[in-house]
Protein backbone atom coordinates (compact mmCIF):
# COMPACT_ATOMS: atom_id res chain seq x y z
CA UNK A 1 0.00 0.00 0.00
CA UNK A 2 1.45 3.37 -0.99
CA UNK A 3 2.07 5.89 1.76
CA UNK A 4 2.31 9.66 1.54
CA UNK A 5 5.83 10.94 2.20
CA UNK A 6 6.12 13.58 4.89
CA UNK A 7 8.03 15.86 2.53
CA UNK A 8 8.44 16.10 -1.25
CA UNK A 9 11.83 14.40 -1.08
CA UNK A 10 14.38 12.83 1.19
CA UNK A 11 18.10 13.48 0.98
CA UNK A 12 20.66 10.82 1.82
CA UNK A 13 24.33 11.31 1.11
CA UNK A 14 23.53 14.31 -1.05
CA UNK A 15 21.17 12.31 -3.27
CA UNK A 16 17.52 13.34 -3.34
CA UNK A 17 14.88 10.61 -3.41
CA UNK A 18 11.55 11.51 -4.96
CA UNK A 19 8.13 9.89 -4.96
CA UNK A 20 5.45 9.78 -7.61
CA UNK A 21 3.24 12.86 -7.68
CA UNK A 22 -0.44 11.87 -7.41
CA UNK A 23 -3.35 13.84 -5.95
CA UNK A 24 -1.09 16.83 -5.25
CA UNK A 25 1.30 14.89 -3.02
CA UNK A 26 4.35 12.69 -3.21
CA UNK A 27 3.62 9.00 -2.72
CA UNK A 28 5.91 6.01 -2.53
CA UNK A 29 5.70 3.60 -5.45
CA UNK A 30 3.99 0.24 -5.06
CA UNK A 31 7.32 -1.50 -5.74
CA UNK A 32 10.51 -0.36 -4.04
CA UNK A 33 12.39 0.29 -7.29
CA UNK A 34 14.24 3.51 -8.05
CA UNK A 35 16.25 4.89 -10.99
CA UNK A 36 19.35 7.05 -10.72
CA UNK A 37 19.32 10.54 -12.21
CA UNK A 38 22.83 11.51 -13.32
CA UNK A 39 24.29 14.91 -14.11
CA UNK A 40 25.89 14.39 -17.55
CA UNK A 41 28.45 17.13 -16.98
CA UNK A 42 29.83 15.65 -13.76
CA UNK A 43 28.86 12.00 -14.01
CA UNK A 44 27.42 12.19 -10.49
CA UNK A 45 24.11 10.70 -9.37
CA UNK A 46 22.13 13.47 -7.68
CA UNK A 47 18.57 12.10 -7.49
CA UNK A 48 16.58 8.89 -7.46
CA UNK A 49 13.09 8.58 -8.91
CA UNK A 50 10.55 5.75 -8.74
CA UNK A 51 10.20 3.23 -11.54
CA UNK A 52 6.40 3.22 -11.60
CA UNK A 53 4.54 -0.09 -11.94
CA UNK A 54 1.23 -0.89 -13.58
CA UNK A 55 -0.38 -0.54 -10.14
CA UNK A 56 0.99 3.01 -9.85
CA UNK A 57 -0.40 3.83 -13.30
CA UNK A 58 -3.80 2.55 -12.20
CA UNK A 59 -3.69 4.81 -9.16
CA UNK A 60 -2.76 7.86 -11.23
CA UNK A 61 -5.43 7.19 -13.85
CA UNK A 62 -8.09 6.68 -11.18
CA UNK A 63 -7.05 9.97 -9.59
CA UNK A 64 -7.14 11.82 -12.91
CA UNK A 65 -10.51 10.35 -13.90
CA UNK A 66 -11.99 11.22 -10.51
CA UNK A 67 -10.74 14.80 -10.82
CA UNK A 68 -12.06 15.12 -14.38
CA UNK A 69 -15.53 14.02 -13.37
CA UNK A 70 -15.45 15.84 -10.02
CA UNK A 71 -14.26 19.25 -8.86
CA UNK A 72 -12.39 20.11 -12.06
CA UNK A 73 -15.54 19.61 -14.14
CA UNK A 74 -17.15 22.46 -12.21
CA UNK A 75 -14.49 24.97 -13.08
CA UNK A 76 -15.61 27.54 -15.62
CA UNK A 77 -13.34 28.52 -18.50
CA UNK A 78 -12.66 31.77 -16.63
CA UNK A 79 -11.56 29.79 -13.57
CA UNK A 80 -9.17 27.71 -15.66
CA UNK A 81 -7.78 30.86 -17.24
CA UNK A 82 -7.11 32.43 -13.84
CA UNK A 83 -5.32 29.29 -12.72
CA UNK A 84 -3.12 29.23 -15.84
CA UNK A 85 -2.07 32.82 -15.16
CA UNK A 86 -1.24 31.95 -11.54
CA UNK A 87 0.66 28.88 -12.67
CA UNK A 88 2.66 30.91 -15.15
CA UNK A 89 3.52 33.43 -12.46
CA UNK A 90 4.66 30.66 -10.12
CA UNK A 91 7.00 29.39 -12.84
CA UNK A 92 8.29 32.91 -13.42
CA UNK A 93 8.92 33.31 -9.68
CA UNK A 94 10.92 30.07 -9.64
CA UNK A 95 12.51 30.33 -13.08
CA UNK A 96 16.11 30.18 -11.85
CA UNK A 97 15.48 26.95 -9.92
CA UNK A 98 13.56 25.40 -12.82
CA UNK A 99 16.34 26.24 -15.26
CA UNK A 100 18.97 24.81 -12.93
CA UNK A 101 17.11 21.54 -12.49
CA UNK A 102 17.04 21.01 -16.26
CA UNK A 103 20.75 21.76 -16.58
CA UNK A 104 21.48 19.21 -13.86
CA UNK A 105 19.32 16.69 -15.71
CA UNK A 106 20.43 17.00 -19.33
CA UNK A 107 23.52 19.20 -19.44
CA UNK A 108 22.12 21.89 -21.71
CA UNK A 109 23.46 25.42 -21.31
CA UNK A 110 22.14 27.39 -18.36
CA UNK A 111 21.57 30.38 -20.60
CA UNK A 112 19.32 28.34 -22.91
CA UNK A 113 17.38 26.74 -20.05
CA UNK A 114 17.03 30.11 -18.31
CA UNK A 115 15.56 31.58 -21.49
CA UNK A 116 13.07 28.72 -21.79
CA UNK A 117 12.07 29.03 -18.14
CA UNK A 118 11.35 32.73 -18.61
CA UNK A 119 9.35 32.01 -21.76
CA UNK A 120 7.10 29.27 -20.34
CA UNK A 121 4.74 31.63 -18.44
CA UNK A 122 3.86 33.30 -21.75
CA UNK A 123 2.49 29.97 -23.04
CA UNK A 124 0.18 29.72 -20.05
CA UNK A 125 -0.93 33.34 -20.47
CA UNK A 126 -1.68 32.65 -24.13
CA UNK A 127 -3.82 29.60 -23.38
CA UNK A 128 -5.53 31.44 -20.53
CA UNK A 129 -6.85 33.77 -23.21
CA UNK A 130 -7.81 30.97 -25.57
CA UNK A 131 -9.62 29.11 -22.76
CA UNK A 132 -12.27 31.84 -22.82
CA UNK A 133 -12.63 32.12 -26.58
CA UNK A 134 -15.69 30.56 -28.25
CA UNK A 135 -14.90 27.28 -30.01
CA UNK A 136 -18.34 26.28 -31.28
CA UNK A 137 -20.53 27.36 -34.19
CA UNK A 138 -24.15 27.87 -35.13
CA UNK A 139 -24.86 26.21 -38.46
CA UNK A 140 -27.42 27.15 -41.13
CA UNK A 141 -29.52 24.15 -42.10
CA UNK A 142 -31.67 22.89 -44.96
CA UNK A 143 -34.44 22.03 -42.48
CA UNK A 144 -37.18 24.33 -41.27
CA UNK A 145 -37.64 25.01 -37.55
CA UNK A 146 -34.43 23.19 -36.61
CA UNK A 147 -31.55 24.93 -34.89
CA UNK A 148 -28.07 23.37 -34.79
CA UNK A 149 -25.00 24.35 -32.88
CA UNK A 150 -21.69 22.73 -32.01
CA UNK A 151 -19.66 22.83 -28.82
CA UNK A 152 -16.16 21.72 -27.96
CA UNK A 153 -15.76 19.57 -24.85
CA UNK A 154 -12.60 18.23 -23.16
CA UNK A 155 -11.47 14.74 -24.09
CA UNK A 156 -10.90 13.56 -20.52
CA UNK A 157 -7.62 12.12 -19.23
CA UNK A 158 -4.53 13.04 -21.25
CA UNK A 159 -1.20 11.20 -21.05
CA UNK A 160 1.63 13.61 -21.86
CA UNK A 161 4.80 11.63 -22.63
CA UNK A 162 7.79 13.94 -22.94
CA UNK A 163 11.46 13.66 -24.00
CA UNK A 164 14.69 14.63 -22.31
CA UNK A 165 15.99 17.37 -24.59
CA UNK A 166 13.66 20.22 -23.50
CA UNK A 167 11.65 18.47 -20.81
CA UNK A 168 9.58 21.38 -19.52
CA UNK A 169 9.03 23.47 -22.63
CA UNK A 170 7.75 20.42 -24.50
CA UNK A 171 5.54 19.54 -21.53
CA UNK A 172 4.13 23.08 -21.47
CA UNK A 173 3.25 22.74 -25.17
CA UNK A 174 0.87 19.97 -24.06
CA UNK A 175 -0.09 21.06 -20.57
CA UNK A 176 -1.23 24.57 -21.54
CA UNK A 177 -3.90 23.64 -24.11
CA UNK A 178 -4.89 20.44 -22.28
CA UNK A 179 -5.70 22.27 -19.04
CA UNK A 180 -7.21 25.25 -20.84
CA UNK A 181 -9.67 22.88 -22.54
CA UNK A 182 -10.61 21.26 -19.22
CA UNK A 183 -8.75 17.94 -19.36
CA UNK A 184 -6.74 16.29 -16.62
CA UNK A 185 -3.14 15.35 -17.35
CA UNK A 186 -0.78 12.57 -16.36
CA UNK A 187 2.78 13.46 -17.32
CA UNK A 188 5.34 10.75 -17.95
CA UNK A 189 8.74 12.46 -18.36
CA UNK A 190 11.86 10.77 -19.65
CA UNK A 191 13.72 8.86 -16.95
CA UNK A 192 16.71 11.06 -17.87
CA UNK A 193 14.94 14.33 -16.94
CA UNK A 194 12.14 13.64 -14.42
CA UNK A 195 12.87 16.02 -11.55
CA UNK A 196 11.99 19.29 -13.28
CA UNK A 197 8.56 17.90 -14.18
CA UNK A 198 7.95 16.87 -10.57
CA UNK A 199 8.88 20.38 -9.48
CA UNK A 200 6.38 22.17 -11.69
CA UNK A 201 3.68 19.71 -10.59
CA UNK A 202 4.41 20.92 -7.05
CA UNK A 203 4.00 24.51 -8.22
CA UNK A 204 0.65 23.71 -9.84
CA UNK A 205 -0.61 22.26 -6.56
CA UNK A 206 0.72 25.22 -4.60
CA UNK A 207 -1.27 27.72 -6.68
CA UNK A 208 -4.58 25.89 -6.41
CA UNK A 209 -4.93 23.12 -8.98
CA UNK A 210 -7.33 20.49 -7.57
CA UNK A 211 -5.86 17.11 -6.64
CA UNK A 212 -5.64 14.69 -9.54
CA UNK A 213 -5.73 17.26 -12.32
CA UNK A 214 -1.97 17.04 -12.89
CA UNK A 215 -0.22 13.83 -11.85
CA UNK A 216 3.34 12.73 -12.65
CA UNK A 217 4.53 9.15 -13.15
CA UNK A 218 8.25 8.52 -13.47
CA UNK A 219 10.06 5.41 -14.66
CA UNK A 220 11.25 3.41 -17.63
CA UNK A 221 8.95 1.70 -20.14
CA UNK A 222 6.13 0.41 -17.95
CA UNK A 223 4.25 3.65 -17.17
CA UNK A 224 4.34 4.93 -20.76
CA UNK A 225 3.13 1.64 -22.22
CA UNK A 226 0.43 1.26 -19.56
CA UNK A 227 -0.88 4.79 -20.14
CA UNK A 228 -0.95 4.24 -23.90
CA UNK A 229 -3.14 1.14 -23.58
CA UNK A 230 -5.26 2.12 -20.57
CA UNK A 231 -8.97 2.29 -21.46
CA UNK A 232 -9.54 5.28 -19.16
CA UNK A 233 -6.88 7.41 -20.88
CA UNK A 234 -8.52 9.39 -23.69
CA UNK A 235 -5.52 10.92 -25.45
CA UNK A 236 -1.79 10.43 -25.74
CA UNK A 237 0.35 13.47 -26.57
CA UNK A 238 3.91 12.35 -27.28
CA UNK A 239 7.18 13.97 -28.29
CA UNK A 240 10.08 11.69 -29.13
CA UNK A 241 11.48 9.31 -31.70
CA UNK A 242 9.55 8.17 -34.76
CA UNK A 243 9.92 4.50 -33.80
CA UNK A 244 8.40 5.08 -30.37
CA UNK A 245 5.67 7.26 -31.88
CA UNK A 246 4.74 4.51 -34.30
CA UNK A 247 4.47 2.03 -31.41
CA UNK A 248 2.32 4.45 -29.41
CA UNK A 249 -0.02 5.05 -32.35
CA UNK A 250 -0.41 1.31 -32.85
CA UNK A 251 -1.11 0.65 -29.17
CA UNK A 252 -3.43 3.64 -28.78
CA UNK A 253 -5.40 2.52 -31.82
CA UNK A 254 -6.62 -0.55 -29.96
CA UNK A 255 -8.78 1.70 -27.76
CA UNK A 256 -9.22 4.40 -30.43
CA UNK A 257 -7.50 7.06 -28.40
CA UNK A 258 -6.78 10.47 -29.82
CA UNK A 259 -3.05 10.89 -30.44
CA UNK A 260 -0.76 13.76 -31.28
CA UNK A 261 2.82 12.86 -32.14
CA UNK A 262 5.73 15.25 -32.59
CA UNK A 263 8.49 12.97 -33.85
CA UNK A 264 11.89 12.89 -35.49
CA UNK A 265 13.48 14.99 -38.17
CA UNK A 266 16.35 15.15 -40.61
CA UNK A 267 15.78 18.74 -41.58
CA UNK A 268 17.45 20.39 -44.60
CA UNK A 269 19.01 23.82 -44.15
CA UNK A 270 19.39 25.08 -47.74
CA UNK A 271 21.89 27.79 -48.73
CA UNK A 272 21.58 29.34 -52.19
CA UNK A 273 24.38 31.29 -53.83
CA UNK A 274 22.52 34.59 -53.44
CA UNK A 275 22.20 34.27 -49.64
CA UNK A 276 23.69 36.62 -47.06
CA UNK A 277 26.46 34.16 -46.18
CA UNK A 278 27.37 35.64 -42.80
CA UNK A 279 23.77 35.38 -41.64
CA UNK A 280 23.37 31.94 -43.24
CA UNK A 281 26.47 30.58 -41.53
CA UNK A 282 25.20 31.79 -38.19
CA UNK A 283 21.92 30.04 -38.96
CA UNK A 284 23.70 26.82 -39.91
CA UNK A 285 25.65 26.85 -36.64
CA UNK A 286 22.52 27.55 -34.58
CA UNK A 287 20.52 25.00 -36.51
CA UNK A 288 22.75 22.01 -35.80
CA UNK A 289 24.93 22.89 -32.80
CA UNK A 290 22.36 24.67 -30.67
CA UNK A 291 21.40 22.36 -27.77
CA UNK A 292 24.33 20.15 -28.82
CA UNK A 293 22.25 19.04 -31.81
CA UNK A 294 19.76 17.38 -29.47
CA UNK A 295 16.62 18.84 -30.96
CA UNK A 296 14.05 17.36 -33.32
CA UNK A 297 14.22 20.44 -35.54
CA UNK A 298 18.01 20.35 -35.91
CA UNK A 299 19.18 21.46 -39.34
CA UNK A 300 21.34 18.37 -39.61
CA UNK A 301 21.45 18.26 -43.42
CA UNK A 302 23.18 21.37 -44.75
CA UNK A 303 22.49 21.73 -48.48
CA UNK A 304 24.83 24.20 -50.21
CA UNK A 305 24.73 25.34 -53.83
CA UNK A 306 27.74 24.02 -55.75
CA UNK A 307 29.02 27.47 -56.78
CA UNK A 308 29.63 28.49 -53.15
CA UNK A 309 30.12 25.03 -51.66
CA UNK A 310 33.88 25.12 -50.98
CA UNK A 311 33.69 28.60 -49.49
CA UNK A 312 30.79 27.70 -47.19
CA UNK A 313 32.42 24.45 -46.03
CA UNK A 314 35.67 26.27 -45.26
CA UNK A 315 33.96 29.00 -43.29
CA UNK A 316 31.67 26.52 -41.53
CA UNK A 317 34.72 24.57 -40.36
CA UNK A 318 36.41 27.74 -39.11
CA UNK A 319 33.35 28.77 -37.11
CA UNK A 320 32.70 25.27 -35.83
CA UNK A 321 36.22 24.96 -34.45
CA UNK A 322 35.72 28.22 -32.53
CA UNK A 323 32.65 26.92 -30.65
CA UNK A 324 33.34 26.84 -26.91
CA UNK A 325 32.40 23.42 -25.54
CA UNK A 326 32.29 23.73 -21.79
CA UNK A 327 30.60 23.63 -18.44
CA UNK A 328 26.85 24.11 -18.97
CA UNK A 329 26.82 26.36 -15.89
CA UNK A 330 29.27 28.78 -17.52
CA UNK A 331 27.43 31.51 -19.42
CA UNK A 332 30.36 31.80 -21.85
CA UNK A 333 30.01 28.15 -22.95
CA UNK A 334 28.41 27.73 -26.37
CA UNK A 335 27.78 23.98 -26.29
CA UNK A 336 27.18 21.72 -23.31
CA UNK A 337 26.99 17.97 -22.91
CA UNK A 338 25.18 15.07 -24.49
CA UNK A 339 22.29 14.24 -22.17
CA UNK A 340 23.04 10.61 -21.32
CA UNK A 341 25.67 7.93 -21.75
CA UNK A 342 23.40 6.01 -24.13
CA UNK A 343 23.01 9.07 -26.36
CA UNK A 344 26.73 9.86 -26.13
CA UNK A 345 27.58 6.37 -27.37
CA UNK A 346 25.01 6.69 -30.17
CA UNK A 347 26.52 9.95 -31.45
CA UNK A 348 30.05 8.52 -31.43
CA UNK A 349 28.73 5.45 -33.27
CA UNK A 350 27.26 7.62 -36.04
CA UNK A 351 30.59 9.41 -36.44
CA UNK A 352 32.17 6.05 -37.24
CA UNK A 353 29.26 5.15 -39.54
CA UNK A 354 29.80 8.37 -41.51
CA UNK A 355 33.52 7.73 -41.84
CA UNK A 356 32.92 4.19 -43.07
CA UNK A 357 30.41 5.44 -45.65
CA UNK A 358 33.02 7.76 -47.14
CA UNK A 359 31.88 11.12 -45.80
CA UNK A 360 34.81 13.53 -45.37
CA UNK A 361 35.40 14.55 -41.74
CA UNK A 362 36.41 18.21 -41.70
CA UNK A 363 35.78 19.23 -38.08
CA UNK A 364 35.38 17.54 -34.71
CA UNK A 365 34.58 13.86 -34.72
CA UNK A 366 35.74 13.01 -31.20
CA UNK A 367 34.97 13.55 -27.51
CA UNK A 368 35.81 16.92 -26.00
CA UNK A 369 37.68 17.32 -22.72
CA UNK A 370 36.59 20.01 -20.29
CA UNK A 371 38.85 20.89 -17.35
CA UNK A 372 37.34 19.85 -14.05
CA UNK A 373 34.62 17.81 -15.77
CA UNK A 374 36.65 14.84 -16.97
CA UNK A 375 33.66 12.50 -16.52
CA UNK A 376 31.35 14.75 -18.56
CA UNK A 377 29.67 13.59 -21.77
CA UNK A 378 31.12 16.19 -24.13
CA UNK A 379 31.57 15.76 -27.90
CA UNK A 380 33.24 18.24 -30.22
CA UNK A 381 30.88 19.78 -32.80
CA UNK A 382 31.37 17.73 -35.95
CA UNK A 383 31.11 18.50 -39.66
CA UNK A 384 31.13 15.97 -42.49
CA UNK A 385 31.49 17.30 -46.04
CA UNK A 386 30.80 15.65 -49.41
CA UNK A 387 27.89 13.70 -47.96
CA UNK A 388 25.54 11.88 -50.32
CA UNK A 389 21.88 12.02 -49.43
CA UNK A 390 21.63 8.21 -49.47
CA UNK A 391 24.16 7.86 -46.66
CA UNK A 392 22.87 6.88 -43.22
CA UNK A 393 24.31 10.11 -41.81
CA UNK A 394 21.90 11.97 -44.13
CA UNK A 395 18.86 9.74 -43.66
CA UNK A 396 18.84 8.72 -39.99
CA UNK A 397 18.23 11.01 -37.03
CA UNK A 398 21.40 11.21 -34.92
CA UNK A 399 20.20 13.73 -32.32
CA UNK A 400 23.67 15.09 -31.74
CA UNK A 401 26.14 17.74 -32.95
CA UNK A 402 26.85 16.28 -36.39
CA UNK A 403 26.35 18.33 -39.57
CA UNK A 404 26.13 16.55 -42.92
CA UNK A 405 27.00 18.97 -45.76
CA UNK A 406 25.56 18.07 -49.17
CA UNK A 407 26.15 19.95 -52.44
CA UNK A 408 23.36 20.74 -54.93
CA UNK A 409 23.34 22.27 -58.39
CA UNK A 410 20.16 24.31 -58.75
CA UNK A 411 16.75 24.98 -57.24
CA UNK A 412 15.18 21.79 -58.57
CA UNK A 413 18.06 19.70 -57.27
CA UNK A 414 17.85 21.33 -53.83
CA UNK A 415 14.14 20.57 -53.51
CA UNK A 416 14.64 17.00 -54.67
CA UNK A 417 17.37 16.34 -52.10
CA UNK A 418 15.54 18.17 -49.32
CA UNK A 419 12.40 16.07 -49.78
CA UNK A 420 14.27 12.80 -50.22
CA UNK A 421 13.82 11.58 -46.64
CA UNK A 422 11.09 9.88 -44.62
CA UNK A 423 10.97 12.89 -42.32
CA UNK A 424 9.25 16.23 -42.78
CA UNK A 425 9.52 18.26 -39.61
CA UNK A 426 11.34 21.44 -40.58
CA UNK A 427 13.51 23.14 -43.19
CA UNK A 428 15.45 26.34 -43.74
CA UNK A 429 15.91 28.42 -46.90
CA UNK A 430 18.65 31.05 -47.22
CA UNK A 431 18.28 33.39 -50.19
CA UNK A 432 18.03 37.12 -50.83
CA UNK A 433 15.72 36.37 -53.77
CA UNK A 434 12.37 36.51 -52.03
CA UNK A 435 10.52 35.01 -54.98
CA UNK A 436 12.85 32.01 -54.92
CA UNK A 437 12.56 31.68 -51.14
CA UNK A 438 8.75 31.52 -51.26
CA UNK A 439 8.82 29.25 -54.29
CA UNK A 440 11.11 26.76 -52.58
CA UNK A 441 9.26 26.94 -49.25
CA UNK A 442 6.03 26.04 -51.02
CA UNK A 443 7.58 22.85 -52.42
CA UNK A 444 9.28 21.59 -49.26
CA UNK A 445 7.45 18.76 -47.51
CA UNK A 446 7.93 20.08 -43.98
CA UNK A 447 5.64 21.33 -41.25
CA UNK A 448 7.80 24.40 -40.56
CA UNK A 449 9.94 26.33 -43.03
CA UNK A 450 12.18 29.16 -41.92
CA UNK A 451 13.34 31.74 -44.47
CA UNK A 452 16.63 33.48 -43.63
CA UNK A 453 16.41 32.28 -40.01
CA UNK A 454 16.31 28.97 -38.20
CA UNK A 455 15.12 27.23 -35.00
CA UNK A 456 12.43 29.73 -34.06
CA UNK A 457 9.17 28.67 -32.39
CA UNK A 458 6.38 30.48 -30.56
CA UNK A 459 3.19 29.85 -28.66
CA UNK A 460 0.95 31.50 -31.24
CA UNK A 461 1.99 29.50 -34.31
CA UNK A 462 1.66 25.76 -34.98
CA UNK A 463 4.52 23.28 -34.87
CA UNK A 464 4.48 19.71 -36.16
CA UNK A 465 5.57 17.52 -39.02
CA UNK A 466 4.73 15.90 -42.33
CA UNK A 467 5.37 12.24 -43.22
CA UNK A 468 7.16 10.29 -40.45
CA UNK A 469 7.68 13.44 -38.38
CA UNK A 470 4.32 13.26 -36.69
CA UNK A 471 0.58 13.70 -36.47
CA UNK A 472 -1.20 16.82 -35.23
CA UNK A 473 0.11 20.24 -34.26
CA UNK A 474 1.27 21.87 -31.06
CA UNK A 475 1.04 25.58 -30.22
CA UNK A 476 -1.18 28.14 -31.88
CA UNK A 477 -4.96 28.46 -31.52
CA UNK A 478 -5.76 25.11 -33.12
CA UNK A 479 -3.72 23.24 -30.51
CA UNK A 480 -6.67 23.74 -28.19
CA UNK A 481 -8.81 21.74 -30.61
CA UNK A 482 -6.37 18.80 -30.31
CA UNK A 483 -7.60 18.39 -26.73
CA UNK A 484 -11.33 18.57 -27.38
CA UNK A 485 -14.18 16.60 -28.92
CA UNK A 486 -16.75 18.34 -31.11
CA UNK A 487 -20.42 17.78 -30.28
CA UNK A 488 -23.30 18.67 -32.62
CA UNK A 489 -26.61 19.61 -30.93
CA UNK A 490 -29.95 19.73 -32.79
CA UNK A 491 -32.92 21.64 -31.37
CA UNK A 492 -36.47 21.51 -32.73
CA UNK A 493 -37.90 25.02 -32.52
CA UNK A 494 -41.16 24.18 -34.29
CA UNK A 495 -43.97 21.68 -33.69
CA UNK A 496 -41.88 18.56 -33.10
CA UNK A 497 -41.84 15.32 -35.10
CA UNK A 498 -44.96 14.95 -37.29
CA UNK A 499 -44.02 11.87 -39.31
CA UNK A 500 -41.56 9.35 -37.84
CA UNK A 501 -40.73 8.01 -41.31
CA UNK A 502 -40.06 11.39 -42.92
CA UNK A 503 -37.25 13.24 -41.18
CA UNK A 504 -37.92 16.33 -43.33
CA UNK A 505 -41.53 16.66 -42.17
Amino acid sequence: MSQTLTSPLETKGGVRRYGLFIDNEYVTPSIDSYIDVTNPATGQVWAKIPDASAADVERAVTSARRAFEGEWAGWRAADRAKFLIRFGQAIADNADEIAQLQVDENGKLIREMAGQARLMPEYFNYYAGLAQMPTGNTNPLHLKDIFNYTVREPLGVVAAITPWNSPLLLLVWKLGPALAAGNTVIAKPSEVTPVSTLRIAELAAEVGLPPGVFNVLTGLGTPGAALTTHPQVDKVAFTGSTATGQAIASQAGKTLKSVSLELGGKSPNIVFDDADLDSALNGLIAGIFGASGQTCMAGSRILVQQSIYDNVVSELVTRTERIRVGNPQDTTSEMGTIASKAQYDKVLHYIEVAKNEGARLVAGGEPARVDGLEDGLFIRPTVFADVRNDMRIAQEEVFGPIAAVIPFTDEEDAIRIANDTEFGLAAGVWSNNIQRAHRVAAQLRAGTVWINNYRKTGYSTPFGGFKQSGVGRENGPNALLEYTEEKSIWVDTGQGVKDPFNPRA
